[in-house]
């Protein structure tokens, strides 16, 4: 009589164990037919700066052993880069004008920097690069001087089109035979460039101009270092880019700006009308439309960084909404606010883009909304000096998760998933050609 009874008992306490494994099932938050009406809590989400990285971009080796390829004895001419834009446009326009210069086996005249009404701009290359240390770190990559020849002082470089040009042959075969008839020429390198088709030798000039050669001058750095010690610590510098004509350029419409933003970019546009309809949200989802201060204000939250972070606006003039990020981030600083009124108003667009690039490569940490060249060069220098709290928000993925409805929690997470996976995969650079990743 033991065995029946102990089989009944095993078969009592079978059907007890699974009737409490159905129910905890059943009524468990995450089951779907759960009835329960509490929702779970949203996870907490781990501040962006404190994931472990997997990959880091940093300097590559053949490059920083500076041991360049011997300099020919006779070059083949004289070589100017002009250069147009804003300053961090015209930078990477003259470090590609010292790549190709030692590609043909040129000497370097010093650049010329267009002189912009535009750009509020009257500086030169002089103005702004502290041109001694230039030329000493140049030596040994390119030969670079600051007169001509007496044979050539007088004359004006011949003007090569370079609208074209990419790779090596392109200058071998199209630009070399002009230097050679003239000795003296001007090239305004094209903005996709081949780099990657260039000798050791020729890149590891451009590399060498673009991250090591390239200092502000004496003054600049005085002024960038009393603007860095007034800015409370620790900071996040924060590129912003909402500008009338960038926005006007961007050919994006938005609601509920206000009646002066609208105006303003009603009136940058010109004949550039913005994209309508289906256009219009095909071109938003491609990641095309710059973030607004609101919305950047979002996804900073989303990253789980702080309300009372110290922040500077690395922004150029007109920037709109403003108050969309201040009125959430309440600790952000400026040029304007933090300079004397009269050291501010006699800046020139140089001056003042250089002053934030200084900035931002000595913050804490980096944030771009917009992928434009101060954000190359920014993330760029940063790995190279080993700051890797740097990071590009996504107009894509802002723009794809709100078109699918999501908002609230629910948006947020989606936002801080993205950009955890950028961050934690690694962040590119300016001139990745200069750069090797590394698996951590």
């Amino acid at each position: 009589m033991i065995a029946p009874t102990v089989g009944k008992t095993l078969l009592i306490s079978t059907v007890i164990f699974f009737s409490v494994f159905l129910a905890l099932i059943l009524f468990s938050p995450s089951f779907p037919f759960s009835q329960s009406p509490l929702n779970p809590p949203p996870p907490e989400r781990a501040d962006i700066w404190s994931l472990r990285r997997l990959f880091e971009w940093r300097p590559c080796e053949w490059w920083l052993q500076r041991h360049p390829a011997p300099l020919p004895l006779k070059n083949n001419g004289y070589i100017r880069v002009d250069c147009y834009g804003g300053l961090n446009q015209m930078r990477r326009d003259f470090c590609d004008g010292v790549g190709i210069a030692r590609l043909l086996n040129a000497t370097l005249v010093l650049p010329k920097f267009e002189v912009a009404a535009y750009w509020n701009e009257s500086s030169g290359f002089e103005d702004v690069f502290d041109v001694d240390y230039f030329i000493e770190k140049m030596n040994g990559f390119v030969q670079v001087v600051k007169e001509l020849p007496a044979e050539l002082a007088s004359k004006e470089p011949f003007k090569v089109d370079c609208s074209k040009r990419k790779g090596l042959f392109d200058y071998v075969e199209t630009v070399l035979p002009s230097l050679l008839e003239h000795r003296y020429i001007s090239i305004t390198p094209a903005m996709s460039q081949r780099r990657d088709r260039y000798p050791l030798y020729a890149k590891a000039a451009l590399c060498q101009a673009c991250y090591s050669a390239l200092r502000l001058t004496a003054t600049l750095e005085k002024k960038g270092s009393d603007l860095l010690e007034a800015i409370p610590k620790p900071f996040l510098s924060l590129h912003l880019r909402f500008e009338p004509d960038m926005v006007a350029y961007s050919q994006c419409e938005y609601s509920f700006l206000s009646a002066n933003s609208t105006q303003a970019i009603d009136s940058a546009r010109g004949e550039r009308k913005p994209w309508t309809g289906e256009q219009a949200r095909l071109w938003r989802a491609r990641g095309k439309c710059p973030l607004t201060p609101n919305e950047t204000a979002i996804i900073l939250q989303s990253l789980s960084i702080p309300t009372t972070t110290n922040i500077y606006l690395a922004a150029g003039d007109g920037l709109m909404e403003v108050e969309g990020l201040t009125s959430v981030y309440a600790n952000v600083f400026t040029k304007s606010t933090l300079l004397s009124s009269t050291d501010f108003e006699n800046m020139h667009g140089n001056t003042k883009a250089a002053l934030d690039y200084y900035v931002s490569i000595n913050s804490d940490s980096y944030v771009a909304t917009y992928f434009g060249n101060m954000d190359k060069m920014v993330a760029a220098m940063r790995a190279f000096k080993g700051l890797y709290r740097t990071l590009l928000l996504s107009r894509r993925a802002f723009a794809v998760l709100t078109n699918q409805g999501l908002n609230g929690n629910l948006l947020m997470e989606a936002l801080w998933k993205v950009h955890r996976d950028d961050f934690v995969m690694g962040v590119g650079s300016a001139l990745p050609e200069c750069f090797c990743e590394f698996k951590l």
